[in-house]
């Protein structure tokens, strides 16, 4: 029974549910996309991230060519971020350039609206082997001195160019999140004494700790929150032990048992008490199954992650992809499947290069960092052995202009649309011609990314729910589609 005194509350209450449901009505009878936009990248550069008519969406029936059926219901893991790399060869040819110029490259590089996109960035704690410098970490001493209170530790030599262009950089893109990894702790805390190969010996996991903790600190206070770190990068590697010296190069071996051990007993322990956010991703190698060589295999990190009291401390796993296949990676998740899975470097190229993003996507990463971003036209700066391809931006020495390559454009076909909290979604075929991947964005766009590398056109029908669109990938090219989805 209703009294009196609540009657009036009743009928607004009636009110506002009649109100509901007719817009529930109403969101129902425009439930079914309508269109769906469409950009394509060729490879012979006659279309860049260009905008091509939409594709009209109507009832289920009959296909044509491959059947692309994305599942929105079908959720698989989130997306923190797509990018590259701000190492030091990228942020020195950066530094040549007039401000303004400089400005604009990153703009193109960063923003969404004006660029690409890139949101995950990786930055090096001291210097990798990419950069013109000599080497250096933060806490250099001549041979046979130490420094346990780290006393001498100094972020100084990044204030030449690095810093500067990361503080650009988080101008342009002030969501922009960075995660760092070393090539080698400081030479007095390993077994050769040097940056050139060895191990972290054990006396020093408290200061290398510490020293994690300074590096996060320092590059705060300019303005540079770090998101991640991991360990080592590439922890499998010892160039000491090269015979060509040509080689070498900063490294630092380590193996699961002591990357657990370091995490476990002193790394999380001594974040923890700093107050620190920044988490931490063990491994940083490649997706091998097995042992190869150099390359320690899914064994490394199964070893830490199988330890309790270190995996609490550990927010997820770093992938390169140079040995073994991106599966490697979908394995491993099946093992851990609550860890999150990051990959942290290899360059793509070209259509090819897409394919294998997708896959790596399609394989549970939840981002993807190419590694070094701008070399100029002859590949440098580069101190180290490893010969370069040329980058997806390349540096002109003679007139301090940039030039945009296919693999820029073949990135953005990624990184514009598919944007940080993204969560993948199941779609199919997995493989065949035409290989896809598909994800929700935090606006709720559905966003499928398809590569064609034949030499011929693939038409292709996108089905969603009882929807369906027809249209046609490009010989040798990328095509980014994004539509609203059924409401539900």
């Amino acid at each position: 029974m209703i009294h009196r005194s609540n009657l009036k509350g009743h009928v607004r209450s009636m009110a506002g549910l009649v109100v509901i449901m007719a817009t529930a009505l109403a969101a129902g009878l425009r439930a079914q996309p309508s269109s769906a936009g469409v950009w394509v990248s060729t490879s012979d550069g006659r279309l860049r991230l260009a905008a091509q008519p939409s594709l009209s969406f109507g009832p289920s029936g009959e296909t044509s060519g491959v059947r692309i059926a994305v599942q929105p219901e079908g959720v698989r893991q989130p997306v923190l971020g797509l990018g590259s790399s701000l190492e030091p060869a990228t942020c020195w040819n950066l530094s040549l350039m007039e401000a303004a110029d400089r400005r604009q490259v990153l703009r193109r590089l960063l923003d969404p609206v004006e660029g690409i996109g890139m949101s995950l960035m990786r930055i090096c704690i001291g210097t990798p082997d990419f950069t013109g410098d000599e080497w250096y970490t933060y806490d250099d001493l001549p041979p046979g001195a130490t420094d346990p209170e780290l006393g001498r530790f100094s972020i100084e030599r990044d204030r030449r160019y690095i810093l500067p262009v990361l503080r650009e950089a988080r101008a342009v893109n002030p969501d922009l999140r960075f995660f760092a990894s070393p090539w080698s702790p400081p030479g007095w805390m390993k077994t050769t004494g040097s940056v050139i190969g060895g191990e972290l010996k054990p006396e020093w996991y408290a200061a290398y700790a510490r020293y994690f903790v300074r590096f996060i600190q320092a590059y705060a206070a300019e303005g540079i929150p770090v998101h991640a770190v991991t360990i080592q990068n590439e922890p499998g590697v010892d160039r000491a032990k090269e015979r060509d010296p040509d080689w070498f190069y900063p490294s630092c071996h380590w193996t699961g048992e002591q990357e657990r051990d370091f995490i476990r007993d002193h790394l999380g322990p001594t974040f923890e008490r700093h107050g620190l956010g920044t988490e931490i991703w063990c491994y940083d190698h490649n997706y091998n199954v097995r042992r190869q060589g150099d390359d320690p295999g899914l064994g490394y990190p199964r070893t830490i992650l199988s330890d309790p009291a270190a995996a609490r401390y550990v927010d997820g796993v770093a992938f390169h992809g140079y040995a073994g296949r991106p599966t490697g990676m979908r394995m491993f998740h099946e093992e851990f499947p609550e860890v999150p899975l990051y990959f942290t470097e290899t360059s793509v190229y070209g259509v090819q290069g897409a394919v294998q993003i997708i896959e790596f996507l399609r394989n549970w990463a939840g981002s993807y960092s190419a590694w070094v971003t701008i070399l100029d036209e002859h590949q440098q700066p580069n101190n180290g052995p490893f010969d370069a391809d040329p980058t997806c931006v390349i540096f002109h020495s003679d007139t301090r202009q940039v030039s945009y390559e296919f693999d820029y454009f073949m990135y953005g076909q990624f990184m514009k649309f598919i944007r940080p909290g993204a969560r993948r979604i199941e779609s199919t075929p997995e493989g065949g011609p035409l290989p896809n991947v598909a994800v929700r964005n935090p606006d709720g766009a559905l966003v499928l990314v398809l590569a064609n590398p034949s030499a011929r056109e693939r038409p292709f029908t996108l089905v969603c729910g009882d929807q369906q669109a027809r249209g046609s990938a490009l010989p040798a090219s990328v095509t980014t589609l994004r539509w609203t989805p059924p409401s539900r």
